[in-house]
């Protein structure tokens, strides 16, 4: 077991969720700055609007992955701080600030890569339709195409948008994301230009910087059936598979999308389809960014659950089967053998795909410092050396995972769990911004230094 030697260690954030400064230099409100004031939406009406004030901190965010030996960092940009209009003007004060932090990883030895696209979109454009209108393509393009212009000869590594399924389906159809829109039309619409905006932000990134590596994050798992003689937990997981896994992928490789879901949304795709769409979604992208949590479990239903979701567009029975504990703060089981499941399953099905990284990886708890003022988050050592021991392997067996990024570098503002789900290496205390390494980020550290070697005795230990 072991990891190549040009392998790459990362720890990953984005941009609304440790920025803070949502005022400062121009910047305009994002959809998430919406929602997270909107009463009811957010834990406790929690906000982004300070975060962890990495916008003011980042110089020592950046001295602590330095100290760790942290190689690659993973971060967004924030499109309202760019171009605050969502379109036309570029805000001089937004690119400085991340020139600025490129220029100081850099200096730290420390490779930056950007995400695009985490979720904050200007709420001028949601005001516009958002990504259910066709027009965002275009709008994020030219976005891409700024971005490119202002970073792309310090960045080379760039993810085009981070969770396309979480963009649509929790904030276009669930609504318990921003912009919190309940709308199936929507939800299909939205599932569509988020595939081919990738192509396109892939376009326009190399149209500036042909040199520039992209791709697209895709958070994805293993579906598990509590019955695997039961055809319709088999039809219900083709169709939850198809729906968050194969989705993106078969359009970037193959130009189409599952037979299954195609069917099953008839009119509602077919309209949103344009001649030459299918064509211009094929991209031969440098890499794929897998997010990985846990796997899925799909269970018989209860009476009360099939009349509950009958005619359920989604699926033919939308249940959650009974995930095994012990289970994280989110609730999510630990499953490290399903990252190896998906790996292998994903260099098997879409061998094209030539260079993976896993582009989040983590587990939420809630340790906080000792009375000596230390956080022995151990259930996170053991979430993070088993979730490597599971990478090693799937390497071993040939799949060419190039490069990993832990989920988080810092405790930060999770989304609609607000400020209680700490996901980070590193701890923050909310009310003074102090931060604390905790016991994984010096083992993460040791796990850097002897690029993975460490981990059979850390296991052990």
């Amino acid at each position: 077991m072991g990891f190549p030697e040009d392998f790459s260690w990362g720890s990953a954030t984005a941009s609304y969720q440790i920025e803070g400064a949502y005022q400062d230099g121009g910047r305009s409100m994002s959809i998430w700055d919406t929602f997270s004031h909107t009463p009811g939406k957010v834990f406790q009406g929690h906000t982004g609007d300070v975060a962890c004030d990495h916008y003011h901190r980042y110089a020592e965010d950046i001295k602590i992955m330095k100290d760790l030996g942290i190689q690659s960092y993973r971060f967004s940009l924030a499109w309202p701080r760019i171009i605050p209009g969502g379109t036309g003007a570029r805000e001089m004060h937004g690119i400085d600030f991340y020139s600025r932090l490129i220029d100081a990883l850099l200096d730290a030895g420390i490779q930056p890569t950007a995400t695009l696209y985490h979720w904050d979109l200007p709420q001028v454009l949601q005001d516009k339709g958002g990504w259910a209108n066709r027009d965002i393509v275009g709008w994020i393009s030219d976005y891409a195409t700024v971005a490119a212009e202002e970073f792309g000869d310090r960045v080379a590594n760039w993810v085009t948008i981070n969770e396309p399924w979480c963009v649509t389906w929790l904030g276009y159809f669930f609504g318990v994301h921003a912009p919190g829109v309940k709308d199936l039309d929507q939800a299909i619409a939205s599932s569509h230009h988020t595939a081919l905006a990738h192509a396109e932000i892939t376009r326009a990134l190399r149209a500036v910087h042909p040199e520039i590596r992209s791709g697209i994050s895709l958070n994805m798992t293993s579906y598990r059936v509590d019955d695997e003689s039961n055809a319709e937990l088999l039809k219900l997981r083709d169709y939850q598979d198809a729906n968050l896994n194969r989705w993106y992928l078969d359009a970037q490789i193959k130009g189409e999308y599952p037979a299954n879901l195609v069917e099953f949304y008839g009119d509602k795709l077919a309209k949103v389809v344009k001649p030459g769409d299918m064509e211009k979604l094929v991209i031969d992208s440098e890499f794929l960014g897998i997010n990985y949590y846990s796997d899925s479990f799909i269970g018989t239903p209860t009476k009360e659950q099939v009349e509950k979701n009958a005619g359920s567009f989604l699926f033919p029975i939308n249940s959650d089967g009974t995930p095994p504990a012990p289970h994280t703060d989110m609730g999510w089981p630990i499953t490290p053998q399903g990252l190896e499941d998906l790996l292998v399953r994903i260099h098997k099905d879409w061998p094209e795909i030539e260079d993976i990284a896993i582009t989040e990886n983590g587990a939420a708890y809630d340790d906080g410092p000792d009375e000596n003022g230390q956080v022995n988050d151990e259930r996170r050592v053991d979430y993070l050396v088993n979730h490597l021991d599971s990478v090693s392997r799937a390497i071993d067996k040939g799949v060419p995972v190039k490069a990993y990024y832990y989920w988080s570098l810092l405790d930060n503002f999770e989304w609609a769990e607000g400020y209680v789900k700490r996901f980070g290496i590193v701890y923050v205390n909310f009310e003074t911004l102090q931060r604390i390494p905790k016991l994984s980020a010096n083992v993460y550290s040791k796990v850097i230094a002897t690029n993975g070697s460490v981990l059979e005795s850390v296991r052990k230990s």
